[in-house]
């Protein structure tokens, strides 16, 4: 029951809110497509990194595995692209030890001491000298994963130091997630044994509060996103309604330093905005009442009931067979899901060029390079 409750996937939510633990209890988790692909991209991942180390998966045996997850409904020829990134880089961290390291994949890992009952699976393991290299394989594209203090990977590392401590002399962690679908490189962080412990015990007491239903609720960001309570949690909406309706009088213009803080304040407003919409809806659907809403039918769309029937009839009455179609070719990004990215890069790579994305307001954290329409003085008197 604890480990169900306290998984490490939903780390980031129960130890900054331990009251939402139990409250999820009431909503059922149901697993989205997304996931659902993201777990198969795992399956091929880890067949691949186990023909890397495992002698004994012979290439008869690893082609008849991999066929079998290529049947499968989910599966896109862009996983294998993907996949070997994720190979690649652990090759890479394999090679950059002066010796050999010990290497486990899909390693369940037990955290039982910090989080009661709390086990996980790790999807990769790095081991050398001194040094835990805890390795994660993200196949989402919708939200970039940081590995610095990711809390998920921080137990791993708890449960495999406990594990290896007795064989290795460990006084360094380090963490890597690689998420190819949105960052070209994997991210890494390193830590110490003495600050993954002291996690360990924040964790333990976060833990605590959890399972027996005290600490106060803290909503926010991070840990609101995946929670299935979102749309109904009070303290959610209390904290959403007081950042969106709190005025005070002030200078008529904001300075830049009050820019920045509004927009911190009001991005999980407009998320707590847009649950509520979507829970609001839905309720109206199920026939509920929803005071001051209801559901109607959005702007239809027209469709052919037999579009070969009707060609045939615009034909008849003279219009011509060239008018009727448009020959297109498809985009840069279909066609390489369709070749898969190896193929692609390989025979059509270098009739691609980079264009300069739109520019786009982002966190301080965020990794990319900060941009300016500045002109520098070099640039400005060049030539």
């Amino acid at each position: 029951m604890a480990h169900a409750l306290l998984g490490p996937s939903s780390a980031a939510r129960w130890i900054a809110c331990p009251p939402s633990v139990r409250l999820c209890e009431q909503f059922e988790d149901v697993e989205s497509e997304y996931a659902k692909e993201g777990s198969l991209a795992h399956e091929i991942a880890e067949l691949k990194v186990r023909k890397l180390i495992d002698p004994g998966l012979t290439s008869r045996k690893f082609t008849a595995a991999m066929k079998k997850l290529k049947d499968k409904e989910l599966y896109q020829e862009e996983m294998q692209g993907y996949t070997d990134e994720y190979v690649e880089f652990i090759q890479e961290q394999m090679y950059s030890y002066e010796t050999t390291p010990h290497i486990s994949v899909e390693q369940k890992v037990d955290f039982s001491q910090y989080v009661p009952g709390g086990f996980g699976t790790a999807d990769c393991i790095l081991i050398s000298q001194n040094v835990l290299h805890v390795i994660d394989f993200k196949y989402g594209k919708g939200v970039p994963v940081s590995a610095e203090h990711n809390p998920q990977l921080m137990l791993y590392a708890l449960g495999a130091y406990d594990a290896y401590s007795c064989l290795y002399s460990i006084d360094t962690v380090r963490i890597s997630i690689v998420q190819p679908r949105l960052q070209a490189d994997g991210d890494m962080w390193e830590t110490s044994i003495r600050e993954l412990l002291e996690f360990g015990e924040k964790v333990r007491v976060q833990a605590d509060l959890a399972i027996s239903r005290e600490g106060r609720f803290n909503p926010g960001e991070s840990q609101c996103r995946f929670c299935r309570a979102k749309t109904q949690c009070r303290a959610r909406a209390e904290k959403n309604v007081q950042l969106a309706f709190f005025t005070e009088k002030k200078p008529p213009l904001i300075r830049l330093e009050e820019v920045g803080a509004f927009l911190k304040k009001g991005t999980d407003v407009a998320k707590w905005l847009k649950d509520l919409q979507d829970y609001a809806l839905a309720e109206c659907l199920a026939g509920k009442q929803v005071p001051g809403w209801k559901a109607v039918e959005g702007r239809g769309s027209r469709d052919w009931t037999d579009q070969e029937a009707a060609f045939q009839t615009l034909e008849s009455a003279g219009t011509p067979k060239a008018m009727l179609y448009e020959t297109l070719p498809l985009s840069l990004a279909k066609i390489e899901k369709l070749v898969g990215k190896k193929a692609f890069e390989k025979e059509v790579g270098s009739y691609v060029k980079k264009n300069p994305g739109k520019p786009t307001l982002v966190p301080e954290s965020d990794k990319r390079q900060a941009i300016t329409n500045v002109v520098s003085a070099k640039e400005a008197f060049k030539g």
